[in-house]
């Protein structure tokens, strides 16, 4: 498999990038997006460069001016555009080494946010992360014993970003490993919802017999299935309410350019651009 390995120059994808070459599974591309938020971001890229001469790979680079007022949100789309023009050059798969620690400050801002239980079920996509189940610290050892170069990013010490704040508050290890678990069980249950929701005769139009008499958390995901997302938690509820109520030969309105149009028995869905 040919892999785009991001390399932000980093402790942590420094070892993800040195695992996978002594691996030696895996065809392997670097990839450094520079983001000119910080005045030394061109000084990792260059240790970058010379990483990826080191073990012999090819290296692809983009930088752009961002400024030092960009937010995270817009670091990180920019980053995953340039990753995924790179692996589509390529017909490779991203690889990042998103790890343990990452996995528990994610949950934590998803759950500031007010997620639901998919916001628990984080970082999974199409993205090969093999350090999930890597902490930190066992990465920092790795890095130390193979007497590994890496760079600091000055910006990880910033109480500017959400993510900053809250790393220094989940110091416990066992709250780390709890979160992970928590994660690792949430992914198991959306996969088997998915799963079961694709077994389903999902075909419209839609049994209101089955959204009313099913288990409203199973109706609701059915639910979030049909209508491809566009519906949140609160319109869903209320449009599984007027799946249940409404008269026939009317419709509903239920948000985001979605209309539920019913008959006796059944309903509709209407998606209007």
């Amino acid at each position: 498999m040919r892999l785009v390995v991001a390399v932000s120059g980093g402790v942590d994808s420094v070892v993800l990038l040195d695992m996978l070459v002594h691996e030696k599974q895996h065809e392997l591309v670097v990839a450094h997006f520079d983001h000119g938020i910080r005045e030394d971001s061109a000084e990792d890229a260059q240790f970058v460069a010379e990483l990826a001469e080191h073990y012999g790979l090819s290296f692809e680079l983009k930088r752009e001016e961002l400024g030092a007022n960009a937010s995270e949100e817009l670091a990180r789309t920019r980053r995953y555009e340039f990753l995924r023009l790179i692996a589509q050059r390529y017909d490779a798969q991203i690889a990042t080494a998103h790890h343990m620690d990452d996995v528990a400050e994610t949950i934590a801002i998803n759950l500031t946010r007010g997620t639901g239980w998919r916001g628990v079920a984080c970082l999974s996509s199409d993205i090969y992360r093999p350090l999930l189940n890597t902490t930190k610290a066992e990465l920092r050892e790795y890095a130390e014993n193979n007497h590994l170069q890496w760079r600091e990013d000055s910006t990880n010490a910033s109480d500017a970003y959400l993510r900053n704040r809250l790393r220094r508050k989940i110091t416990d290890t066992d709250i780390v490993l709890q979160l992970a678990a928590l994660r690792a069980r949430q992914v198991e249950l959306r996969d088997e919802i998915n799963q079961t929701i694709g077994m389903l005769d999902m075909a419209s139009p839609y049994s209101r017999h089955f959204f009313t008499m099913t288990d409203v958390s199973v109706a609701s995901e059915c639910l979030r299935f049909i209508t491809k997302g566009k519906l949140t938690r609160p319109q869903r509820e209320r449009a599984l309410l007027a799946i249940k109520i409404q008269r026939p030969h009317t419709k509903y309105e239920a948000g985001a350019g979605v209309v539920l149009h019913f008959t006796s028995r059944h309903f509709t869905v209407q998606m209007i651009k």
